[in-house]
C-alpha cells in the first residue's frame, strides 16, 4: 500500500497516514458498514476501472439494505474514484470504497451516528498469488457455514458479515489449504471465503444460484456473460458437496481473485490437477476484457 499517498474521505483528499476515524466509531465496535472491492486495469487508454458504476450502485443497495445513510450519489462516488486513481498516479489499482457508521452512539440503535465514506486505492497483485493464478490453488470445505438470509443480508457486502469469512479462511490456512469453500445452512455449496465458485462438468459450467445465499458477484456475472457469448453453456444450479468431487475443473471469481483455478478440493485432485481448458478460456477472456482488448466489452471500463 506504500504506492498510494491519498485517500478520499467525505469529499476531501486526505494524506494516507491522516485518514483516520474515531476510536469510538460504531462501525469499529459492531461492524456496521458496507464496502466494495473494485479493480482498475492498465490499458492502452490509461487506467480502466472495471464496471465502476455497477459497483457503486451495489454499494448504495448494500447501504440501503442495512439502513446506513449514504449522502454521496453514485455519480459523485464514480467521480471520486477516478480522482483517487488519478491523484495517486496508479496505472492499475485495487479500489476499496467503504461506508461506515461513525460517532454519535455506541448503543445498538445507531440512528444518531454520523456516516463516514472513504475511497482508497493502491496497487495490489494477485490475491491468491501468481502461482495460484497460473497453476491453481488448494481448497477445503469449511466447517463454518455461510450465514443465511435469516441471519444477515447475504447479498449485501456488510463489513460485520465478513467475520464469517475470516473464520473459514483461517481454518483453511491452518489446515494447509490456500482457501475455503463454504456450504450454506442447508448443506449446499455456497462460495469461497471471498469468492464466487464455478465448476466444469462434461463441458458445461455450473455455479450456485444467488438463492444459495451467495453474493451476486459482479465479476461472477461478467465471467458468465463472457463464457456464454463464447458459446459455452453456463447454468445456475444447486450443488452438493459431492458435486465438488465430481468436477472436471473448478475455479473462483472475484474482484480480488479475478479468475483463479482450483487444483484440489479436500486433498482430492480436480481433473488432472492442472487448470483445464474452460478455466483457461475464462481467464483469457476476462483478462482481455478488463484490459480493453475486446471491443464488445469496452463499456465495462471507465477510463481515468
Amino acid at each position: 500500500m506504500e504506492n498510494s499517498q491519498f485517500i478520499w474521505m467525505d469529499g476531501e483528499l486526505v494524506a494516507w497516514e491522516d485518514a483516520q476515524v474515531h476510536a469510538l466509531s460504531h462501525g469499529l465496535h459492531y461492524g456496521t458498514g458496507v464496502f466494495e472491492g473494485i479493480r482498475a486495469y492498465e490499458t492502452a487508454n490509461g487506467p480502466g476501472v472495471f464496471r465502476l458504476t455497477e459497483h457503486m450502485e451495489r454499494l448504495h443497495r448494500s447501504a440501503a439494505a442495512y439502513g446506513i445513510p449514504l449522502e454521496w450519489s453514485v455519480g459523485q462516488l464514480v467521480n471520486a474514484t477516478r480522482e483517487v486513481v488519478k491523484v495517486n498516479s496508479l496505472p492499475s489499482a485495487y479500489i476499496r470504497p467503504l461506508v461506515t457508521l461513525g460517532t454519535g452512539s455506541l448503543s445498538l440503535d445507531p440512528r444518531a451516528c454520523s456516516t463516514v465514506t472513504v475511497i482508497a486505492a493502491w496497487q495490489w497483485g494477485a490475491y491468491l498469488g501468481d502461482e495460484g493464478v497460473k497453476n491453481g490453488i488448494s481448497v477445503g470445505v469449511s466447517s463454518w457455514r455461510r450465514f443465511s438470509e435469516s441471519t444477515l443480508i447475504a447479498n449485501a457486502k456488510g463489513t460485520g458479515g465478513y467475520l464469517n469469512s475470516v473464520q473459514a479462511k483461517l481454518e483453511a490456512l491452518r489446515a494447509g489449504f490456500d482457501e475455503a469453500i463454504m456450504l450454506n445452512t442447508d448443506g449446499l455449496v455456497a462460495e469461497g471465503s471471498g469468492e464466487n465458485l464455478f465448476l466444469v462438468r462434461d463441458g458445461g459450467v455450473l455455479t450456485p444460484p444467488v438463492t444459495a445465499g451467495i453474493l451476486d458477484g459482479i465479476t461472477r456475472r461478467s465471467v458468465m456473460q463472457l463464457l456464454r457469448d463464447d458459446g459455452i453453456e453456463v447454468s445456475e444450479v444447486s450443488l452438493s458437496r459431492s458435486d465438488l468431487y465430481y468436477a472436471d475443473e473448478m475455479f473462483f471469481t472475484g474482484t480480488a481473485a479475478e479468475v483463479t483455478p482450483i487444483r484440489s478440493i479436500d486433498h482430492r485432485r480436480v481433473g488432472n490437477g492442472h487448470p483445464g481448458p474452460i478455466t483457461l478460456r475464462a481467464q483469457d477472456l476476462f483478462r482481455q476484457a478488463v484490459t480493453g482488448k475486446l471491443e464488445a466489452y469496452q463499456n465495462w471500463l471507465d477510463f481515468v
